[in-house]
């Protein structure tokens, strides 16, 4: 039996915002987006071209549904991203006002920090370390 991860999924209150928020921070790319004969939209994307994993954002349609937006989790992460270069992925964010709600913590074999999506979905990012 062969089982992986497939995606993540985000409401969002607007399709194009949310991808632009992932695409100008996280680097994301559309790996599919289409609109089904009763108007759905569906739009997933990755981030790296190689990978078929990542956030499918759905509408938040029902009342209830909007009064989750940003809060899916509860406050707890969302998502957690690894990167090689997390200090770049910082800098980067700060400069496009993403808002960092947790600076930087080290750890024997990692170092992270937690930042918000446009919604207000926690992310954390990690940098696995070598070890020593």
């Amino acid at each position: 039996m062969d089982i992986k991860f497939g995606r993540t999924i985000i409401l969002v209150d607007d399709y194009d915002k949310a991808f632009d928020f992932y695409s100008l921070n996280f680097f994301c790319k559309k790996i599919y987006d289409a609109v089904s004969e009763d108007g759905s939209r569906y739009l997933h994307v990755a981030f790296n071209d190689a990978d078929t994993t990542g956030i499918w954002f759905l509408m938040a349609d029902t009342t209830d549904q909007k009064n989750k937006l940003g809060k899916q989790t509860a406050g707890q992460p969302t998502i957690v991203l690894y990167t090689d270069q997390s200090e770049a992925l910082y800098n980067h964010l700060l400069s496009n006002g993403v808002t960092i709600i947790e600076q930087f913590v080290s750890a024997p074999t990692s170092k992270f920090f937690h930042c918000l999506d446009l919604y207000g979905n926690r992310i954390t990012v990690v940098e696995l370390l070598q070890s020593r």
